[in-house]
């Protein structure tokens, strides 16, 4: 018989959520390492961990008295607090697409009648890093996933553009290297090493 699989750490940071919302009460570390394996199911020694992340997203507040930490959240902090970081997180991929879309203009601009120039392998240098900075943010997008259904709607719609937004530079470093092989007789290998683009380079699912 396989063994049953442990819960992750958005599912361990939901169902802690839960034990604020549904109480709607303070409580320090110690009550919250009695409540968490008994009614959540979350290991004791990940409480901790998992409170302490909760806090540093500003989703649980924390205040000191005396020697005692004191733990609390309620449904109207935690939306506002997620509704936040979506604006945030919004602008960002605003902000990555507008760079998208300069850099693919740039890449028009210096493919007609040339071969690779330094320009060239700095726009693609640029690119490389808007595509992690995009993985970044849709796992920085992820850790909500389990907290507001109607939040992660709005973050899934944001997502689909700045996909879509991927998918037409794909089609455009397609297209250059279609023209390079007709003007030049560039075999894929030669290309791909000369632009510096990945063998594996293709659209992403």
């Amino acid at each position: 018989m396989s063994k049953k699989k442990g819960l992750s750490l958005e599912e361990k940071r939901a169902r802690m959520m839960e034990i604020f919302f549904e109480s709607k009460d303070v409580f320090q570390l110690k009550d919250i390492e009695k409540i968490a394996p008994k009614t959540k199911g979350i290991t004791p020694m990940s409480v901790k961990e998992v409170l302490q992340s909760l806090v540093d997203d500003n989703m649980v507040d924390s205040e000191r008295v005396g020697t005692s930490n004191y733990y609390w959240a309620f449904p109207s902090k935690a939306l506002n607090a997620r509704k936040h970081k979506l604006e945030e997180l919004q602008k960002q991929i605003s902000e990555s697409k507008q760079r998208k879309t300069s850099v693919q203009k740039a890449i028009e601009r210096a493919k007609v009648g040339r071969q690779d120039t330094k320009e060239r392998s700095s726009l693609l240098k640029e690119l490389g890093a808007l595509r992690e900075e995009r993985t970044q943010l849709q796992a920085e997008l992820e850790k909500y996933r389990e907290c507001d259904p109607e939040v992660v709607e709005e973050m899934r719609k944001s997502n689909v553009i700045a996909k879509e937004a991927v998918s037409r530079w794909t089609d455009n470093v397609f297209a250059i290297k279609s023209w390079t092989k007709k003007k030049f007789s560039f075999d894929d290998s030669r290309i791909n090493k000369a632009f510096g683009i990945p063998e594996d380079f293709d659209y992403m699912d």
